[in-house]
């Protein structure tokens, strides 16, 4: 079974800190919005949910990156628009991110996509934002959404015509990268050779077979105390350790488990 995955969500600015204006619309306003409705949409889908703020309230993005470390969180993801020195002249979404690689990258690329296919909002692509304190201070996967222009006319009509499908958008990108990493994680063999309720008979058994020169190793699923040889991603290899346990006269059983990062 998938290990439960934690998602926090954080809307951008708050409190005295209003983020972008335009026409007396506050960039803190529609990011704690949406921030809310991709945290709903998230949790229906089974995925734990973790909120910088749920009001307007001021945190510093240390704060914010400190919050998301505490939470032990899978991903950061933070809710922003954005602005221009004169209004009207761009529009789109594009998502930030500390550096343009790996699992963020393909959150971001993910997310992207979505808003484009679902809102017809213009995708103007990744970003590398290493000085942002969210992005750089933040333990795992973290990316900053730009949802449109607060200063675009064409874009604050879709985020308000349009903002179900925009929330929708995020979260469907949170989720298909969930799903993609958790495709991408190898699944491995191990050859158990017992189980015991007392974890002093199986680090005794655990000891005998790193005297035959077994790799040898306990793990513990209360309430048993799992006695394992080996981890394996070839099927063959799992195989032939098998049969060398069962020569030296061990009973022994095969498992499949995923690789846990």
């Amino acid at each position: 079974m998938a290990q439960q995955k934690t998602v926090i969500i954080d809307a951008g600015h708050g409190g005295v800190e209003p983020g972008a204006i335009y026409e007396g619309r506050k960039e803190k306003d529609d990011t704690l919005r949406l921030a809310l409705a991709v945290g709903q949409i998230l949790e229906r889908n089974g995925i734990d949910v973790v909120y910088t703020r749920v009001r307007d309230v001021f945190d510093s993005p240390y704060d914010k990156a400190a919050i998301a470390n505490r939470s032990g969180a899978d991903f950061f993801v933070s809710i922003h628009r954005n602005s221009m020195p004169e209004p009207n002249t761009a529009s789109g979404v594009e998502t930030l991110v500390y550096e343009d690689s790996g699992i963020r990258h393909l959150l971001a690329k993910n997310i992207n996509d979505a808003l484009h296919r679902m809102t017809g909002y213009t995708n103007l692509g990744i970003k590398e934002r290493p000085g942002l304190v969210v992005l750089r201070d933040t333990q795992m996967p973290a990316v900053l959404v730009e949802a449109g222009f607060i200063n675009s006319d064409a874009d604050n009509q879709v985020f308000d015509e349009k903002f179900d499908a925009i929330a929708n958008a995020i979260a469907q990108g949170i989720l298909q990268t969930i799903r993609e990493e958790e495709e991408a994680v190898p699944e491995y063999y191990q050859i158990q050779v017992g189980a015991y309720q007392d974890r002093a008979s199986a680090v005794k058994e655990v000891q005998a077979l790193k005297n035959e020169g077994f790799p040898a190793f306990l793990v513990y699923q209360a309430p048993w105390y799992r006695v394992r040889v080996g981890a394996f991603l070839n099927l063959d290899n799992a195989a032939n350790m098998e049969q060398k346990l069962r020569q030296s006269g061990y009973p022994t059983l095969m498992v499949k488990e995923r690789a846990v990062y």
